[in-house]
């Protein structure tokens, strides 16, 4: 279980069909207002994209896989 990665759902993109809610075994979701919302992003299993591909409005992204891009400010001198 991971502590930096978890879904992360798009309120204004989301439909209520609960498909990510109906895939998670591990309690990450709870709904409210018809709709899933995350409440226990602790459960989240690092690297499963399993809500993310499920969701037919593309409304869910994860925290943690965004990747960085790190720039160098070195000299070439």
């Amino acid at each position: 279980m991971s502590k930096l990665w978890y879904p992360m759902i798009n309120q204004s993109k989301c439909v209520g069909c609960m498909a990510c809610y109906d895939k998670c075994k591990h309690g990450v979701f709870t709904i409210a207002n018809d709709k899933p919302k995350v409440i226990h992003r602790e459960g989240c299993v690092e690297g499963c994209h399993g809500c993310g591909n499920l969701c037919p409005q593309k409304a869910i992204v994860y925290s943690g896989d965004f990747k960085r891009v790190i720039k160098c400010s070195c000299n070439d001198d």
